[in-house]
């Protein structure tokens, strides 16, 4: 779990004009995307202030979520319900490849290969491809019973975690196989009780697990063994109010949660150590 340190709000950020929908970091910028817009808020990383806004290219609908990979240093969004995934070359965002997906693509990550994850809820698969569009592997959600995947991580051994948008709220975890391998609902005895759409998800390199409980406006944390599930308890004026997404980034021991609903910030954290 994350240790006793108690973590701290640095900094409100609010995008102009629209909810922001997600967020996430590369080196030492933070993308913010709002809702209903094309644009892309970028601010600096130390002194948080707004630097630029990108209008992604060809991208003629609303993009639905961001990733960041700092290997290949680059941005995918995906494409919403025109089944598309968009690989933005940084820093030139002029530099975009563009490929099909499975049906309505939401939640996007990179995973330990480099390889961007989508997790395609109107088909109830992941898809993994390369950097470049090549489709790696394939994961159906349906031999597992499962349904509604919004967000999906890779975790250490090689399984995915699942975040599934229903009320009551599941996280799963499946192999590579799509076999059931471990969930976590509201049957479980647990004091925090049942989620409510949960969506993204944040992963540490221990393999606990970050869980944006949208519509129950908290956090929670859950170890890798999943024997211990918690509201993570974050300072927050006004609380928590409809976490939509989620960034982990470790080098600074910061986390990102950008709300969609409510007062619709980005919350800045730190001192959350790993």
């Amino acid at each position: 779990m994350l240790s006793s340190n108690v973590p701290t709000l640095t900094r409100v950020i609010y995008p102009p004009n629209q909810s922001p929908t997600t967020v996430t970091s590369l080196g030492d910028d933070i993308f913010v995307l709002r809702s209903n817009s094309q644009k892309v808020e970028v601010y600096n990383a130390e002194t948080f202030a707004r630097q630029r806004s990108l209008t992604l290219p060809v991208m003629n609908q609303q993009p639905r979520s961001l990733t960041a990979c700092a290997r290949n240093y680059c941005l995918y969004a995906s494409g919403g319900h025109k089944n598309t995934i968009h690989r933005i070359q940084l820093p030139d965002i002029n530099a975009v490849e563009t490929w099909s997906v499975a049906d309505d693509p939401a939640g996007l990550s990179v995973n330990r290969a480099h390889n961007v994850v989508v997790t395609c809820c109107g088909a109830n698969i992941l898809q993994e491809y390369t950097t470049h569009g090549t489709l790696v592997r394939e994961i159906s959600l349906e031999q597992a019973g499962l349904t509604d995947p919004w967000h999906a991580v890779q975790l250490s051994t090689g399984d995915y975690v699942v975040s599934h948008d229903t009320s009551p709220g599941v996280v799963s975890v499946v192999g590579v196989d799509g076999q059931f391998v471990h969930r976590y609902d509201q049957s479980q005895s647990s004091a925090v009780g049942q989620m409510n759409d949960p969506g993204s998800l944040a992963v540490t390199k221990n393999d606990d697990i970050l869980v944006a409980d949208d519509c129950n406006n908290r956090i929670l944390s859950m170890n890798s063994s999943w024997s211990s599930v918690q509201e993570l308890a974050l300072p927050v004026f006004n609380r928590i109010q409809y976490p939509c997404g989620l960034c982990l980034d470790e080098s600074r021991g910061r986390l990102y949660v950008s709300e969609w609903r409510g007062e619709c910030r980005v919350l800045v954290f730190d001192n959350v150590r790993l």
